[in-house]
């Protein structure tokens, strides 16, 4: 035997013309399968595992997609350091949906038409969720989406639309309606954006609070491609105690800045979801306001004295500093409370090829049963969130909340929900679809 690049070869070859004529009958067959079936059969074994990634690298999600970008890529690096998905490397395939709808479809038509991607990952903004979604359904195309919305849980999707890496927001806003309606207030205004996002927060919010004691007093839907908010916030009501804000898109750190102009010092506690503040510096001038306030986290900005070493070694290898800035540039600062979820996600569909054996698009309804099958998702290096719960009705995990106060400049957390305060009886069941 001798050597080359690792591989033992036999010094001698003997092909017989029955070996000659059995190969021909192989490759014969391969072609009566289809134009590609040669090609594909070979790849198999060697070639890599693209996923498409939908990002929102322009438009009003940028500051999200650049951090989703990140995450994506060190995620991908760690899965493939480790040997890849059923023993193939997994290649990232780029698109940007400008964070629009229509555009978000083509990205998905494109992803399935001309990169032959087998999955398609990593959408946010909700409305390009529900704008791509019915793509992904008609092509048969598995999409895997990092938002928040209610709407795949909701059933209003297909069954090839799965959130498997990140709670939604009729979760989120069950889990900490108790803890504001106990520790904030109980008069609550809500500020959020004009758009399905919004609406989920709106529509979820409001029922659990006020089975809690407290009371929604007042609702001000915002455009999410507002720049100047002085003009909203009269519509709050006199008698609010705490101001419920959730605002997204490039200008949240001047949403902030003019509430704290209009109120000053006497105006209402706040409880904010950090998608207000994602993506800015909390010590910015003009933000001294808030605090002692309240934030949501999905997963907590500033590194925690209990953080795990799981917890640890994720942040390392995004490139975030204990402050939840970039590593070597402190006014770039993280998306921190929805970005693990990319990383999740990925390992989600890492687990979900494993168990389905999967080799290419002919196993693509295997793979959807594959991942409606999974349950429980530990805490560790692939989950460092925490521990979660998925529904393979509704296509949707649960996890646990964090709260965390500003004091000082910096976020702490002050409370964290267990994986039962969020969840909710499913009211769809997407495997009753066909595939």
């Amino acid at each position: 035997m001798t050597s080359k690049n690792g591989i033992l070869l036999p010094q001698k070859s003997k092909i017989t013309r029955r070996d000659t004529l059995k190969g021909l009958g192989v490759v014969a067959a391969g072609l009566a399968a289809g134009p590609g079936f040669v090609r594909y059969a070979q790849a198999q074994s060697s070639a890599p595992i693209k996923i498409g990634f939908q990002a929102h690298r322009t438009g009003i999600g940028a500051a999200y997609g650049r951090w989703y970008e990140r995450t994506t890529a060190a995620a991908a690096k760690a899965i493939n350091d480790a040997g890849g998905i059923n023993g193939r490397q997994i290649e990232i395939v780029t698109e940007d949906d400008g964070t629009d709808p229509k555009r978000g479809a083509e990205v998905v038509e494109k992803f399935a038409n001309q990169h032959k991607v087998d999955v398609v990952y990593g959408t946010l903004f909700s409305h390009v969720v529900v704008g791509s979604a019915p793509a992904a359904g008609e092509l048969k195309m598995p999409y895997y989406v990092v938002s928040e919305g209610y709407h795949v849980a909701s059933g209003k999707m297909n069954r090839y639309c799965f959130q498997p890496g990140i709670t939604d927001v009729r979760a989120q806003t069950r889990a900490v309606g108790p803890f504001i309606a106990n520790n904030v207030g109980k008069k609550v205004t809500m500020l959020y954006p004009d758009y399905a996002f919004g609406f989920d927060h709106r529509d979820y919010f409001p029922a659990n609070f006020e089975a809690n004691g407290g009371k929604v007093v007042g609702m001000v839907p915002i455009p999410p491609t507002e720049t100047s908010f002085t003009r909203y916030f009269p519509q709050i009501p006199a008698d609010t105690d705490v101001i419920y804000h959730v605002m997204v898109g490039p200008a949240v750190l001047t949403f902030v800045k003019e509430l704290g102009e209009f109120y000053g010092s006497g105006g209402p506690k706040l409880f904010g979801f950090i998608d207000s503040l994602e993506a800015v510096d909390i010590t910015s001038p003009g933000l001294e306001f808030l605090d002692g306030s309240y934030f949501w986290e999905g997963m907590p900005r500033y590194l925690q004295p209990d953080a795990s070493d799981a917890v640890k070694a994720y942040r390392t290898a995004v490139g975030i500093n204990e402050n939840g800035a970039a590593v070597g540039d402190p006014k770039d600062v993280s998306t921190a409370a929805h970005m693990f979820g990319c990383w999740e996600t990925l390992y989600v569909i890492k687990q979900a090829m494993e168990a389905a054996g999967y080799q290419g698009p002919q196993d693509r309804a295997k793979l959807v049963e594959a991942t409606e099958a999974l349950t429980d998702f530990p805490e560790g290096p692939e989950h460092p969130q925490g521990a979660k719960t998925f529904n393979g009705k509704i296509h949707q995990v649960f996890g646990s909340q964090y709260i965390s106060q500003l004091k000082n400049g910096k976020l702490n957390v002050v409370h964290k929900t267990s994986i039962e305060d969020g969840m909710y009886e499913p009211e769809a069941d997407y495997t009753t679809q066909p595939l």
